[in-house]
């Protein structure tokens, strides 16, 4: 089914209304690259003023889904477990909270560091027969994760997060919950948020899940098994989307010293079997790998621009699936060069960057960065396979064709994937406000249409702390107007 850029605000659902209001942008920008606005009719706003070049070396943060994974494996583990590198955002924060609240003893060294006491086996709810309410926010890899993990220890629980977060569906990993004989429920007729759960141990057994919506579910599924009592088996039904975070998961277990057999391809209809025997024995200390995903704002404006970009936290040994996203840029024009713990990106000024038709099922968030990219390509770039967009932090498939609309490009709109036809001799739209959704990802990606020589005004930039808070310093660093 393919809907029409221009009927998007038709389309959109009732939490994304409010954010498509029109808002008047400032009439003078101000000198400086980056520039923070506030007035009583909108949100502040920063204002990236054209960039000609991006150049330097930059060292990511933390990755997000590992920092996660690495708080939630450290407390069901055997031992104490010293994380470093740690992301410092909302997203782990909620994490951190959450396990404040159920009495894991957590020990902060610095915003990037921490010592988790492992919890030898599940979570127990610290108030009895009280029910545990644990609020996080707009945090997948927090309620997805936790939502699994609390339902094989004891006591009450309610998850609940923000508006959107009770519009993200949660539905089929609360049916291998099930299956496996957890009583947990989520909001039946929307499938979302809040999870309520009344623990009392499992016994093992065998789900059946979809994998289509989100990888993370089986994530969720994997990481808590190893502390039921007895053996799982995992199947996926139909299909496994955005496979590599699956597999940055199971790696990650390993490391706390538990194997998952794996029966089938992981691109078709995999089997996992955890045995009862596999217990989480802390490593000691472990180093959460850069943020691969943010990476790619970086590659992407090297390629843009003809700068040259190093980015250091992840390279050709990274675990991480959206490295692939530098395979991409190379696809379009860019010249990538490989380091086990870096990437460095540049393209040669006589070469044009070219629009490529891409199935970036494995790497949908870095997909974003390749709708902006793909404004300044020679021919139209075609996103597929990304359905998963709509059920993020926001209903990403409307934003982007809405943003890129306004940029000036031409966006056919189909159900799992999108064609971007860039603005004529690929000249962006001046002084254009783009809306952010409250989704991180949003402002981080559009604000490299300043590298096409205009003004971008970035609505509420102070949504990037849920995954990158220095994002546009970071990016100012390295920038050449």
């Amino acid at each position: 089914m393919k809907f029409l850029s221009s009927a998007v605000l038709l389309l959109l659902g009732p939490s994304q209304i409010s954010a498509f209001t029109p808002v008047a942008a400032p009439n003078t920008v101000g000198r400086s690259s980056v520039r923070m606005s506030a007035s009583a009719a909108t949100a502040e706003t920063y204002t990236v003023t054209p960039i000609k070049s991006l150049d330097g070396t930059v060292t990511l943060p933390g990755s997000k889904s590992l920092s996660n994974r690495c708080l939630l494996l450290a407390a069901l583990s055997d031992g104490n477990t010293k994380v470093d590198n740690l992301l410092e955002s909302d997203d782990i924060r909620y994490m951190l909270e959450a396990l404040d609240q159920m009495k894991v003893p957590v020990e902060r060294h610095s915003a990037e560091s921490v010592t988790v006491t492992g919890q030898n086996g599940p979570i127990n709810s610290p108030t009895g027969d009280e029910v545990c309410e644990l609020f996080l926010g707009n945090a997948g890899t927090a309620m997805r994760p936790l939502a699994a993990a609390l339902c094989m220890g004891k006591g009450k629980f309610v998850l609940d997060g923000v508006p959107r977060m009770r519009e993200r569906p949660i539905a089929d990993l609360i049916d291998g919950l099930q299956q496996l004989g957890a009583d947990v429920t989520c909001v039946k007729e929307t499938g979302c948020p809040p999870v309520t759960i009344n623990a009392n141990g499992l016994g093992g057994g065998k789900a059946s899940i979809s994998g289509k919506m989100s990888s993370q579910f089986l994530s969720s599924l994997l990481m808590a098994s190893p502390v039921v009592d007895g053996d799982v088996t995992i199947e996926i039904k139909d299909e496994l989307i955005s496979a590599p975070y699956v597999a940055l998961t199971i790696g990650l277990m390993k490391k706390f010293g538990v194997n998952v057999e794996i029966e089938g391809d992981m691109d078709g209809q995999p089997k996992f079997h955890i045995a009862g025997s596999e217990k989480y024995k802390s490593p000691g200390s472990i180093l959460v790998e850069g943020d691969a995903s943010s990476a790619s704002y970086f590659i992407a404006g090297a390629a843009i621009t003809g700068g040259t970009i190093t980015v250091r936290g992840c390279g050709s040994e990274s675990v991480q699936g959206d490295v692939a996203f530098a395979d991409v840029m190379e696809q379009m024009g860019a010249t990538i060069t490989w380091a086990p713990e870096s990437i460095t990106v540049t393209r040669d000024p006589s070469v044009r960057l070219k629009g490529v038709d891409v199935d970036c099922g494995k790497i949908p968030d870095a997909a974003m960065t390749l709708a902006v990219a793909a404004l300044f390509a020679e021919g139209p770039t075609t996103i597929r396979n990304v359905y998963s967009w709509r059920l993020k932090e926001t209903e990403r498939m409307k934003a982007i064709v809405a943003e890129c609309t306004k940029l000036g490009a031409t966006v056919e709109e189909f159900e799992d994937y999108c064609i971007i036809h860039p603005p004529k001799d690929n000249k962006i739209n001046d002084n254009v406000l783009i809306e952010t959704y409250d989704d991180h990802r949003m402002a981080m990606t559009f604000s490299l249409a300043a590298c096409g020589g205009v003004n971008v005004i970035i609505n509420d930039p102070g949504c990037t702390a849920k995954t990158f808070p220095t994002y546009f310093d970071m990016l100012e660093g390295i920038a050449t107007h």
